[in-house]
């Protein structure tokens, strides 16, 4: 506890330095990806349901079945925590900027492959699709 204290009061007496302003950028650009990211499924799923479960025959646009939503909204929210715990975790072992550059290369090469999710029927896209969010 004492330890605790002592780093926080040298904190709030350090002066402020351009070290200080890049770490909260970073951390803002993280939590900005993390909300963006959780926020604009909402917005995904509405047009994933228009594209795969539309009927040709009325003018309705399509809806996403409950379970097809559901299963969605849980991978990314669930992911999320999972990936900062274990992330996390594994920055405090290797060092946070080897984590932070793997993190950085796995999150382009599954966004790509989450653009590029394949499968023959509308339920197999969207299995692939929560695969690789």
């Amino acid at each position: 506890m004492a330890n605790q204290l002592g780093v926080l009061n040298a904190l709030a007496a350090a002066k402020t330095q351009w070290y200080h302003f890049t770490t909260i950028v970073i951390a803002g650009m993280g939590f900005f990806t993390d909300a963006y990211d959780l926020f604009s499924i909402s917005l995904i799923t509405k047009l994933l349901s228009r594209i795969y479960y539309s009927d040709a025959l009325t003018e309705k646009p399509g809806t996403l079945p409950p379970y097809i939503v559901t299963a969605v909204n849980g991978v990314a929210f669930c992911r999320t925590l999972a990936g900062q715990l274990f992330f996390g975790w594994l920055g405090d072992k290797l060092g946070r900027k080897r984590v932070y550059g793997l993190t950085l290369m796995l999150m382009v090469i599954f966004s790509i492959a989450s653009g590029l999710s394949f499968g023959k029927s509308p339920d197999g896209v969207m299995a692939t699709l929560c695969f690789f969010r």
